[in-house]
């Protein structure tokens, strides 16, 4: 029998690689890779069948990325949303096509799921729901809207995003900074997120259709904790030093800025059991992240060297600020 062709959106990032890389070891799908950049050789190496193509913002992109496909991995960048809720529009055309479509998004863009009282769950003042969470609730709802059976996982803030920012001081001077401070937060692993949407593509729209799962990590982790762990698996000392959230927002803009006041106020606390229902085992800590393989062969600390979208001095949120659901 002919096996059906998942289509794996934003392959280069860290979940895709990963996402790829379990779903061609499982060989339950033809595995076609999306990548902008041209890094095909790197995603035939971690086993995509084919590579294709694709860029949010160019149309034309679209069809022969789609061509025969009948499951979709969906993820893009937070500044992407624009694109992303046109290709939804898009998707929504193929509804005889597209039998399932698993999308990342966030926790706390559950305005569908959850109620908000404004003076008790809010960032700042005038913004019960962060501007990045109304975001991603936007991506999920365009998805929802155009006739799909959607699954959406809803993720904790990312380990691999969490220190980027401040690469050169850990490298060179042995700290990193941010306004989170003693908030404690169940920073997931991306490698986990892979994990779960493969098991939900391998698994199907039967058992997971309209369904919403939050993942997180297995416990909540202190900035102070969050540094002892990266100090130990860098075998050096490592400082946490507060910052003012007032200084964060000059470096990030505002958009990011509210988010991390969502995050010391302890929304992202909770350690959900969602993870372990999909697979069987709990999340991986964060420790054990920086500190292991996973199914694309490199560890968290490797990856904390990587690429990074939030560079300081300049707002990435700030042209999709001004978009309207």
């Amino acid at each position: 029998m002919t096996k059906p062709i998942a289509l794996i959106t934003s392959a280069t990032g860290r979940i895709g690689k990963e996402l790829v890389a379990r779903l061609a070891q499982a060989d339950e799908f033809v595995v076609r890779a999306c990548s902008f950049s041209g890094k095909a050789d790197a995603l035939k190496a971690l086993g995509a069948h084919e590579v294709v193509h694709f860029d949010l913002t160019d149309p034309s992109s679209w069809d022969a990325a789609l061509d025969g496909v009948s499951v979709v991995y969906s993820a893009s960048l937070d500044p992407m949303l624009e694109g992303h809720l046109a290709f939804c529009s898009e998707l929504g055309k193929r509804t005889d096509q597209i039998k399932h479509v698993v999308r990342v998004s966030c926790m706390g863009a559950d305005t569908n799921t959850a109620s908000y009282e404004p003076d008790q769950h809010s960032s700042r003042e005038g913004a019960p729901i962060p501007l990045m969470l109304q975001h991603y609730w936007w991506g999920e709802k365009a998805l929802i809207d155009a006739g799909l059976p959607v699954t959406v996982l809803r993720n904790n803030f990312f380990m691999n995003h969490l220190l980027k920012t401040d690469c050169e001081t850990i490298a060179n001077e042995g700290w990193f900074s941010n306004p989170l401070g003693t908030a404690r937060n169940s920073f997931v692993a991306t490698r986990d997120i892979a994990e779960a949407a493969a098991v939900v593509l391998s698994e199907g729209p039967e058992r997971h259709g309209d369904k919403f799962y939050d993942l997180t990590g297995p416990q909540p982790q202190t900035m102070a904790e969050i540094a002892a762990d990266l100090g130990r698996a860098m075998n050096k000392s490592i400082e946490y030093r507060p910052q003012n959230m007032d200084d964060f927002e000059r470096d990030f803009g505002s958009t990011r800025a509210e988010f991390f006041e969502y995050l010391t106020n302890g929304f992202y606390c909770r350690c959900s059991p969602d993870f372990y229902n999909l697979t069987g085992h709990k999340p991986t800590a964060y420790y054990d992240y920086l500190t292991t393989e996973g199914a694309s062969g490199e560890t968290g600390l490797e990856e904390l060297w990587q690429g990074n979208l939030w560079k300081k001095c300049e707002d990435a949120m700030k042209e999709a600020a001004d978009l309207k659901g």
